[in-house]
């Protein structure tokens, strides 16, 4: 028994960490914690804020009479400039053609901040049927249009 008693001085004669020590641990990590979560809202935030300055809206669509010619009025109410990269035309949203090389833009491609420009499509439409266009911009998010002519 005496073995037993010895064992047990051996366990009450072993320390913990101090409550001191165990604190100060607790708030490194939570600062830690709270630098790595900052960091990653920030880059987040960055990328979004870039994202923001281009935001494309539809000012008009026009049918022309002839049923050949179609002019698409595509506003910037973002605060950065922006380039029209691609244009897309077709019948259903899963069925789009690419007819930028077909496309006359006025003034230019490059849409600055608070301007609309006119992009006019040489495309043989008919009346009745819904068009879908999108209109994709070189930064920022593509501009869905859906028309009925």
């Amino acid at each position: 028994m005496g073995e037993n008693m010895k064992t047990k001085a051996s366990f009450k004669s072993r320390k913990g960490i101090s409550p001191i020590l165990a604190t100060l641990l607790l708030i490194v990590i939570a600062v830690a914690a709270i630098v790595v979560t900052y960091a990653w809202i920030m880059i987040y935030m960055h990328g979004a804020a870039q994202q923001a300055g281009v935001e494309l809206y539809e000012a008009n669509v026009r049918f022309y009479d002839d049923g050949n010619k179609i002019d698409i009025d595509v506003g910037n109410r973002g605060s950065s400039d922006t380039e029209i990269i691609k244009v897309y035309i077709g019948t259903s949203q899963a069925n789009l053609l690419d007819v930028t090389d077909d496309a006359t833009f006025s003034p230019s491609r490059t849409l600055r901040a608070g301007e609309v420009i006119t992009i006019t499509l040489n495309y043989r439409w008919e009346s009745g049927t819904t068009y879908y266009f999108k209109i994709v911009p070189k930064t920022g998010a593509y501009l869905p249009i859906t028309k009925k002519a």
